[in-house]
């Protein structure tokens, strides 16, 4: 007699609450579509870290996704470079899923065959206020497929200039939160490097980037507080913070930015000073250094 020495597969969990990580009323099924739970529903490291970051982040955008329902009634979501969409979907699933009032995610992300499986997996889920587009966050700016207004931007990791173009968006879609993650910032430390020879005679704060490694490293620092005067010179409320433990990344600065129609003055001098400061003037348009200072005597 023959025994049969394939051992059992492991009983999927009958609710969420089996699981400590998952939060209670989340789709089992999804969670395994996007790979964060395993065939037999269980989690591997890479998947607590993934969850222990979007969740950590959901405790950013909850409230912020409350406020505009409080004041509107509905809300309009945009997620650039949005990937595999973990955030989108899991944001879906927690807070949009019960919602009948038109409220609505579009994941923008540049690889077609990345937009094509979420569409897939929307459609499985019956998430019908999901959409999903193959453009850059540059492109999404003009394109007819999205609403004028949008109430929520995010972008997680967004890499390079992409962060900016996120910001971009924002600004001329009038939202009221931002929510950044930015990663990977090389053109402010390009440009340091290029004028080095030319300012480490004039001031001696460009010892802070005369190394190589100062100038990645300060040029990254310097970009996202060039960032942050941005969006406070149109009237932004901007906080600043860590995403998750440095364990994980060192690109894990979260930028949150609410618009309260804040005086726009005082940023906008600060962002103009940092620029000539630090010899960045030629970036003053990736910054809307000039858009900034035209809004302020408009005030």
């Amino acid at each position: 007699m023959k025994r049969n020495n394939k051992s059992a597969a492991a009983p999927l969990p009958s609710t969420v609450t089996d699981i400590p990580e998952i939060k209670p009323g989340q789709s089992v099924a999804l969670l395994q579509e996007l790979h964060i739970l395993t065939r037999d529903g269980k989690l591997n490291q890479d998947s607590r870290r993934k969850l222990k970051q979007v969740y950590h982040l959901y405790q950013f955008i909850e409230p912020l996704l409350q406020d505009v329902r409080a004041e509107k009634g509905a809300v309009s979501l945009v997620d650039h470079g949005a990937g595999k969409s973990y955030l989108g979907f899991i944001l879906y699933d927690l807070f949009f899923k019960g919602l009948d009032d038109g409220s609505h995610i579009y994941g923008i992300e540049t690889r077609e065959e990345l937009v094509q499986r979420s569409r897939e997996l929307a459609a499985k889920f019956g998430f019908a206020g999901m959409s999903f587009l193959p453009l850059s966050v540059a492109e999404s700016t003009t394109s007819s497929e999205l609403p004028e207004q949008i109430d929520i931007v995010t972008a997680l990791h967004a890499c390079n200039t992409a962060t900016d173009d996120a910001i971009d968006f924002a600004l001329k879609k009038r939202a009221k939160h931002m929510v950044l993650v930015p990663c990977c910032q090389a053109e402010v430390a390009s440009v340091l490097r290029k004028n080095k020879g030319r300012d480490l005679g004039r001031s001696a704060l460009t010892e802070i980037w005369r190394h190589p490694i100062h100038t990645r490293e300060f040029g990254s620092q310097v970009t996202n507080v060039l960032r942050c005067l941005q969006l406070e010179a149109h009237g932004y409320q901007v906080n600043v913070t860590e995403l998750v433990g440095w364990e994980h990344s060192m690109k894990n600065e979260l930028i949150v930015a609410t618009y309260k129609n804040l005086p726009r003055r005082r940023p906008t001098e600060r962002l103009q000073e940092v620029l000539q400061t630090v010899g960045l003037e030629e970036l003053g348009h990736r910054f809307y250094a000039e858009q900034a200072q035209a809004a302020e005597r408009a005030q």
